[in-house]
């Protein structure tokens, strides 16, 4: 598999638009979640559902949204992508892979030791890693500080903070939030996987947090609510998003609010009960990659279609 071309362009502007851009999103995201697959085969285990469910979210970041140099991670004008959920690494690798800071071949080290893909995110071993996840409730916090420091030194760039539906139940998370919109961070996008489900058990089980959409929007922020699988829904929302960050950056901070399915184009794990950290039989593999690849056969079948209908109109 050869990792898509990464291009240091302007948000939302890539060739084509349309159904070409959705086609080249859609397509990272089953890439994405191969490699996930992958990874997760090297262990026999680990938080694969999550890498699946985010897969779209991922792809539609790192194939259309952010500005970053391939062979330069430490680039100082690059976007910056915050995995404030460490244990979400294995998708960010793959993206990682596909946008081609990291080379494929180095995915088969997943969760090895002397690898520089831990199976919980570390800024210190991972290129394109930026922050080191784990303990829950960080990542928006740091996000903040991140984007006033980069507002006084007169950098422009954009700031996502990916953050799991669970990150809500910490306090730290909205006080975060409150002071991101009292500073008017338009550069500033959270973006919340909402998958439902928690270590403990359902989220809605542990602590609810609905109605998500109006506590953001009483902090301050522009709120986006989509289907986290449609690749259309979520460039429109990352679009809209980013709008503020293309201005002078002195706006309310976005979030993008993204209901997804644990386990999303494998059929096998959408039905697993406990899906939280996945353990998948020797022979189940197979089954999983099979299953992709017949999805994702199906899914660009019914791209190529519409955009025959497009040419035609």
């Amino acid at each position: 598999m050869t990792p898509s071309t990464a291009v240091e362009a302007s948000r939302g502007t890539h060739p084509g638009g349309g159904v070409e851009r959705r086609t080249a999103v859609e397509a990272a995201a089953y890439r994405i979640r191969r490699n996930a697959l992958f990874m997760g085969e090297v262990q026999g285990q680990g938080y694969v559902g999550q890498a699946l469910g985010a897969a779209d979210i991922l792809a539609t970041v790192y194939a259309d949204q952010l500005r970053f140099r391939p062979e330069d991670p430490e680039w100082e004008g690059r976007d910056r992508f915050l995995l404030s959920t460490g244990h979400y690494a294995i998708g960010l690798y793959a993206a990682l892979a596909e946008a081609g800071i990291i080379p494929v071949e180095e995915l088969e080290t997943y969760g090895s030791d002397g690898s520089r893909l831990p199976m919980s995110g570390m800024s210190t071993y991972t290129p394109g890693m930026e922050i080191s996840g784990g303990s829950l409730g960080h990542g928006l916090t740091i996000a903040v500080g991140l984007a006033l420091g980069l507002r006084y030194r007169g950098n422009q760039a954009r700031i996502i903070n990916f953050l799991s539906d669970g990150e809500l139940d910490e306090g730290s998370t909205w006080e975060a939030a409150m002071g991101a919109a009292h500073h008017r961070l338009g550069r500033l996008t959270a973006v919340v996987d909402i998958n439902a489900l928690q270590a403990d058990g359902a989220t809605e089980g542990v602590l609810r947090t609905e109605p998500v959409a109006d506590k953001w929007a009483a902090c301050g922020w522009r709120v986006f609510r989509v289907d986290g699988n449609d690749v259309g829904a979520l460039l429109e929302a990352f679009d809209a998003a980013g709008s503020t960050a293309a201005d002078d950056g002195d706006g309310a901070p976005a979030v993008v609010l993204c209901d997804t399915k644990v386990g999303r184009g494998v059929p096998l794990l959408e039905q697993r009960e406990k899906a939280h950290f996945m353990r998948i039989e020797e022979h189940e593999w197979a089954i999983c990659n099979e299953q992709l690849d017949a999805g994702w056969a199906a899914r660009r079948d019914g791209i190529e279609g519409a955009a025959r209908q497009e040419e035609k109109a």
